[in-house]
């Protein structure tokens, strides 16, 4: 299925386009990105749009969405998925999220509870164990990022690059420009650690709940699948393997089956 761009005007009047896909009819799903971003060929969504009605949107700072500077902190995201939502009439949608996304999927769960039908958390931040410290992802060099959440470094290094060719000056430029952009957004977020004490709010969350992580996640270990589903309650887990934190694109197909499978049973 192919998803095109949309645009979405919230109530605060920030303008986000939004990835959208599959029939008129049916349980909308709407899926919160990770810090990396969104991007037309995602394949999950793609797969997930075969059959239900699929809205991505894209944050505020990132590609073309714009009112990044009416948003400064957790509470200010998690409200603006809920207006996300409003704006484009959609009730009790699935909630999917992914790393960054998954955190602001499961605030705005918690927020609003009887608002979400189920949640699907790949990878989620949002929570902090001592014992297994997050890296931090702004301190991280440039080089090491790609082995930090990918299982394959060159997959992830192509990956994150988009195939930019940096002996292209203004491609180079552009690129750097949008990278500032965007974890401009992310940092509002995640720095400078992820813990925003969502753990002491778990407890309000009603939806059915599936937990999907990477088996060589080394961002966010699976040490914090077992803290989700601790806190969660009848949160289901599932590990996929041969992946790491960026298991929907190293692993799209198991990760769709997954969600696929999750929703044939809310």
């Amino acid at each position: 299925m192919t998803l095109v761009w949309d645009r979405v005007i919230t109530r605060r009047g920030i303008s986000c386009r939004a990835l959208r896909g599959g029939p008129s009819s049916g349980r909308p799903i709407v899926y919160f990105h990770s810090a990396v971003g969104l991007t037309a060929d995602d394949a999950v969504l793609a797969t997930l749009a075969e059959a239900h009605p699929v809205i991505a949107p894209e944050l505020p700072g990132y590609g073309e969405s714009t009112g990044e500077e009416l948003l400064d902190d957790m509470l200010d995201f998690t409200l603006h998925g809920w207006d996300v939502v409003s704006s484009l009439g959609l009730d009790r949608p699935i909630l999917v999220g992914h790393s960054m996304g998954g955190m602001i999927a499961a605030e705005m769960a918690a927020l609003s509870p009887e608002r979400s039908a189920g949640l699907v958390l790949i990878a989620p931040l949002g929570l902090w164990l001592d014992e297994h410290p997050i890296p931090d992802i702004f301190a991280t060099l440039p080089h090491d990022v790609p082995a930090l959440l990918f299982e394959d470094p060159a997959v992830g290094a192509a990956r994150l690059t988009g195939g930019v060719d940096f002996s292209d000056t203004d491609a180079l430029i552009e690129f750097f420009v949008g990278n500032a952009k965007r974890l401009g957004t992310a940092g509002k977020i995640l720095f400078p650690i992820p813990n925003r004490r969502l753990s002491k709010r778990l407890y309000r969350l009603e939806a059915p709940t599936l937990l999907v992580w990477g088996a060589a996640d080394r961002y966010v270990p699976l040490a914090y699948a077992d803290a989700w589903a601790t806190l969660v309650p009848g949160a289901e887990v599932v590990v996929v393997p041969s992946a790491g934190h960026m298991v929907p694109v190293e692993q799209p197909a198991a990760v769709a089956a997954l969600i696929e499978a999750f929703l044939e049973k809310v």
